[in-house]
């Protein structure tokens, strides 16, 4: 097999050359090269026709064309590197906040590393040297702001997604209308005649699971009869089912209904109710919320609030990037709604 020698090897600066430049997609697309950095940039609209961004697009695909990123970031200053903290990498829930962010960051040139929380709710440590030198932005998933004390620094945006609004250390928030879901499970519950209810609640300390708890009880509150007995369970199917028994083994009346703040507590209720003889829905109901793979592959399936996580992790990378341009982020908190399958029926007479 005959080998090139060095000397005939293309030079770096060889290859660098037969690579297509801006200029030629300019003259592919008829258009000047301010143009076609406006496309590729992703900042034509109100400057540039959608048919002349198109045919930039489709001229930069055909040449094979790839922004030189190191020298634009040089220029910008930036690492076009965005984190995401999150409190744990074993939640399905967090990972589709990630899915979406990255599809986002993606469309602007952007990457997002994934940082998970110590111990999931304890302060996050800075996973680099210098954080600051390391990143554009941080985006912080159902957490507090001061337990990102260690990354922030001082001049880094914070974007906080599910997290208290009221809390000024975020640039920016975004929020799913939490409240209204638990409004959603308990009108449902109560329309099918449930009058005693536990509350199955998280025992992690988190402002999404502090208004759950708020909204049920407020929901509650008119309703004549109605009692709810609120019992914290760990975040793991083994602890919620150890809750849930004592629970529906209490003196007194059995609860009819298990309300549980995530669906992972909501099997262990499941479990708990075979366990002691229960036929769910029959003798007891049970509602989760997320939504998450798991509430389909319990039997029966779980009603519960879905979440729409990707675009959670879309309209937080979204606010870091209009932070970041100097622009106003969306604003409004993003629609639930209730799912209802097997696990919940009218109480027994």
């Amino acid at each position: 097999m005959a080998h090139r020698s060095r000397q005939d090897r293309p030079s770096t600066a060889q290859v660098e050359s037969t690579r297509p430049t801006s200029r030629d997609v300019a003259r592919a697309a008829g258009v000047s090269q301010a143009t076609v950095s406006l496309v590729l940039g992703d900042k034509w609209r109100g400057r540039v026709s959608e048919r002349t961004a198109t045919v930039v697009r489709e001229a930069a695909q055909e040449l094979g064309y790839r922004p030189n990123l190191a020298a634009r970031n040089l220029r910008l200053g930036r690492t076009r590197t965005a984190l995401l903290v999150v409190p744990a990498l074993t939640n399905e829930f967090f990972a589709r906040v990630y899915t979406g962010a990255a599809v986002v960051a993606a469309r602007h040139g952007f990457g997002v590393v994934l940082y998970p929380s110590p111990e999931g709710v304890g302060p996050a440590k800075d996973p680099f040297a210098s954080a600051r030198a390391a990143l554009d932005g941080v985006i912080a998933s159902s957490m507090a702001a001061q337990a990102l004390a260690a990354i922030r620094g001082s001049d880094l945006p914070l974007v906080m997604l599910d997290s208290d609004p009221a809390d000024t250390a975020a640039a920016a928030h975004v929020n799913l209308d939490i409240a209204d879901g638990m409004r959603q499970v308990t009108d449902h519950l109560v329309g099918l005649g449930h009058r005693r209810i536990v509350h199955l609640a998280s025992a992690v300390a988190s402002w999404t699971f502090d208004v759950r708890a708020g909204a049920l009880h407020t929901a509650l509150d008119g309703v004549p009869d109605a009692h709810v007995r609120t019992v914290p369970a760990p975040l793991d199917v083994d602890g919620a089912r150890e809750a849930a028994v004592r629970a529906l083994t209490a003196p007194g009346p059995r609860a009819t209904a298990i309300v549980c703040d995530d669906d992972i507590l909501a099997a262990g209720a499941c479990k708990a109710a075979r366990r002691l003889g229960l036929r769910v829905p029959e003798d007891v109901t049970v509602t989760g919320f997320d939504d998450l793979a798991l509430a389909t592959a319990v039997e029966p399936e779980l009603t519960t609030v879905h979440l729409p996580a990707e675009k959670v992790g879309e309209r937080g990378m979204a606010a870091l990037l209009a932070v970041l341009d100097g622009r106003r982020p969306e604003e409004g908190d993003l629609p639930v709604e209730l799912v209802v399958r097997g696990s919940s029926a009218r109480p027994a007479a």
